[in-house]
């Protein structure tokens, strides 16, 4: 979803426009822009499952959009047809590219002003797509609801929650004081935030991912919305977040009879939550039927992959008795200061005391919900951040090195980030970023050499010697995910930091980002510090796990016992909401 897109549905939705009908739940009206005309959807891809008795909320008719012209055009959303019924979730599924967040831009009439768009997308009898901009605007957020991927982009943060709540309501119904509070009031605990509701300003900021994502749910349904568009809602959370906003959706549904569209590519939440499913790929449906049916029978290739595509393997047991790198009561505690005399009055303990030991060529996973630690441990065991207790890497103290003493271990200990896209420099080349550490740390090397290295390493990480003058943006997320790896791998260090490197990826896409994160460690001895909340993921690479809650560890274990028994109350949490077969 880009920014512009998820702007002109925000913005659309506070502008103060008449609404037909007073209420604005007769917002569509019946204007000659807004007749329908049938068009007969093409037989090679699955007609729209008709559900006995049910009644039909959107039916999407022969929905193409392409990009450019003639024999060039692109077709991102290939003439599909389907159908969505009130009271039921329909899971649209597949890998990046595959078309599922533009067919729900088009739903919406929000698809990029150079796309052609045809077809019929006829939401209670009447065409959205040949509503004027007005007439869809009154749609947007009324009638139809959406959650955005990223709620901390989609949210305002110059403006208290309340307010924005108030704002999707307030220009829809023209209500405002006290009914609208009332009603903010209802919001909240409807989405689990009853703790909120009577708090002053608070901003996005103030909140954790999983309230955030509540907010963003309390302002798709604040105008009772017949269909709502959730596109990747879980995407950046934890487990048991979740769980906890998937479980919100449901009850939501149940209890609202609303429609609505679930885009995701994370199958599992598929399986556990959705009605039905459609499959797509290259822009077009290659699937469609009831969960139960596409899950335990599917028919497409592409379906039996996605679904084969659950990351998988056991981590190879430890063959050296070389330690590489050891904490005792590691420390990460940051000040908590007065308002006025900045006087330290407390402290928040992001790690308290964890003590771990890697290997060479070991896996080492480290796990828990949002806000346990995991990633202040990384930073401060690569010297990112301030910490207190021994780190001891290739023998040697590093806890009190600074400078020179410092930079000359770098190489040896590389971080690979969550978001390749954000910690990338978007205004360098692919080659100029993954020699970047080469050039800084061993400046004596000539340039035939550096550039010997440069294709070596792209070859190993699985990218073409003639991407070295392309940018970030021109890549997908794994490719992205590669030049990140590459960039740390180039260097030969002998720790690196994996900080969910995989999260936002496909299905398919991990399994191959997996493959070659085992493949490097088998080639060149490196020892990984594993840090996910996808237990999946990690079930698949460590050999030996760390449970972290509020900073402080809850068990540890040989990752095959752990998963196969977990002792700890919050481990089993954990792993039932990672692997649970029902909500």
């Amino acid at each position: 979803m880009h920014d512009k897109f998820m702007w002109k549905f925000l913005t659309s939705i506070s502008n103060n426009l008449p609404l037909e009908g007073g209420g604005g739940r007769e917002a569509t009206g019946g204007g000659a822009a807004m007749q329908s005309h049938s068009n007969a959807a093409p037989p090679s891809q699955p007609s729209p499952l008709k559900v006995e008795g049910a009644e039909t909320l959107l039916t999407i008719n022969n929905l193409d959009v392409s990009f450019g012209s003639g024999d060039t055009a692109t077709h991102a959303v290939d003439h599909i047809s389907l159908e969505v019924h009130k009271g039921e979730m329909l899971a649209i599924v597949g890998e990046s590219g595959s078309g599922k967040s533009l067919t729900a831009l088009s739903i919406l009439k929000l698809q990029p002003p150079e796309a052609k768009v045809s077809g019929e997308v006829l939401f209670e009898g009447q065409n959205i797509l040949q509503a004027t901009e007005a007439q869809a605007a009154r749609l947007r957020g009324n009638r139809i609801g959406m959650i955005f991927q990223e709620p901390m982009t989609a949210l305002n943060p110059l403006h208290p929650i309340r307010r924005q709540i108030v704002e999707a309501y307030k220009w829809h119904h023209g209500i405002k004081g006290e009914p609208a509070q009332q009603k903010i009031k209802e919001l909240f605990a409807s989405v689990g935030l009853e703790r909120l509701a009577d708090r002053g300003k608070i901003y996005p900021h103030e909140l954790s991912g999983g309230e955030r994502q509540r907010v963003m749910i309390g302002m798709a349904i604040a105008n009772d919305p017949d269909l709502l568009i959730a596109d990747e809602p879980t995407t950046a959370l934890d487990v048991t977040l979740q769980r906890q906003i998937m479980q919100l959706l449901k009850d939501l549904q149940t209890s609202r009879g609303m429609g609505i569209i679930l885009i995701t590519h994370d199958l599992t939440v598929v399986r556990k939550i959705a009605d039905r499913v459609a499959v797509m790929k290259g822009g077009k449906i290659v699937e469609m039927g009831t969960v139960k049916d596409v899950f335990e029978d599917p028919r497409h290739p592409y379906t039996k992959m996605l679904i084969a595509a659950t990351p998988k393997g056991i981590a190879p047991p430890i063959t050296s008795d070389e330690r590489v790198l050891r904490t005792h009561k590691l420390r990460v505690w940051f000040p908590i200061k007065s308002p006025i005399l900045r006087r330290t009055t407390g402290y928040v303990k992001a790690v308290d005391g964890v003590s771990l030991k890697a290997h060479k060529g070991e896996t080492i996973g480290i796990v828990g919900e949002s806000g346990s630690g995991k990633s202040s441990l990384g930073y401060a065991i690569l010297r990112l951040a301030p910490s207190e207790g021994p780190i001891v890497f290739l023998g040697n103290d590093i806890q009190g090195l600074k400078g020179k003493a410092l930079r000359t271990l770098r190489p040896d200990m590389q971080f690979v980030f969550q978001d390749p896209y954000s910690s990338l420099n978007p205004r360098m080349t692919v080659g100029a970023l993954i020699a970047e550490g080469l050039k800084l740390h061993f400046p004596q090397l000539s340039r035939q050499h550096v550039r010997d290295r440069i294709r070596e390493i792209m070859l190993r990480v699985g990218l073409k010697e003639e991407m070295i003058q392309r940018y970030p943006h021109e890549f997908s997320g794994g490719q992205r995910q590669r030049i990140a790896i590459a960039r740390a791998m180039i260097l030969k260090p002998k720790l690196v930091v994996l900080d969910e490197p995989t999260s936002a990826l496909d299905m398919s896409v991990q399994g191959k980002v997996l493959d070659l994160l085992r493949d490097l460690q088998r080639d060149y001895g490196v020892s990984y510090l594993f840090i996910s909340h996808d237990l999946r993921v990690v079930k698949a690479l460590a050999r030996y796990v760390i449970v972290l809650k509020r900073g402080e560890v809850v068990e540890e274990g040989e990752a095959q016992h752990i998963f196969a028994s977990p002792k700890h109350d919050y481990t089993k949490a954990l792993m039932h909401a990672a692997f649970g077969d029902t909500l």
